[in-house]
């Protein structure tokens, strides 16, 4: 059975082949991680933030897609120069747009993005302990979905160890 290509924009294509901002950055201020187990894709996003809550440098890790790591390394352009505040503010569908668009089994890729991004800025906040007024409570849909994807893979490999200890023992 042969599979049809997925229609990826030349944005997303470019982007693949030369990521802007990858690697790990030493320097960052705070960092945070999003996956998905159904699909294997992981992304670390880490931010440099200076006192004015500017955020001087991001970049990011990846493994995954051409989307996964087009959606990472446009997120990580579109945050630099922001406040927190304004890069909180970021969708991922205004990522999904800046690649020009995504295809709909690939949508998870711009909300892993955008929920690794904010899963770092809640982190700096919590690391400063405060929490300025427009940061939720509450956990925003992307950081959730970061989140039980991350609890299902822990899950996943609790099980997998498991299965590998009874196999160990016979």
């Amino acid at each position: 059975m042969s599979r049809a290509p997925l229609p990826y924009s030349s944005k997303i294509l470019e982007l693949f082949r030369n990521p802007k901002n990858l690697g790990k950055m030493t320097d960052a201020t705070v960092s945070a991680e999003a996956g998905s187990p159904v699909c294997g894709d992981i992304i670390a996003i880490y931010l440099k933030v200076e006192s004015d809550e500017v955020i001087s440098k991001a970049s990011f890790e990846s493994y995954g897609c051409a989307a996964n790591i087009a959606t990472a390394s446009m997120l990580t352009e579109m945050v630099k120069g922001k406040t927190l505040e304004g890069a909180w503010r970021i969708g991922w569908k205004e990522v999904s747009e800046e690649v020009g668009g995504l295809p709909a089994v690939k949508f998870h890729c711009g909300v892993l993005a955008v929920g690794a991004l904010r899963r770092a800025i809640r982190e700096h906040f919590k690391v400063r302990g405060s929490k300025p007024d427009w940061l939720p409570e509450q956990d925003t849909l992307e950081e959730k979905q970061a989140l039980e994807e991350e609890k299902l893979a822990q899950i996943l490999s609790k099980r997998l160890l498991a299965g590998k200890d009874q196999s160990d023992s016979k």
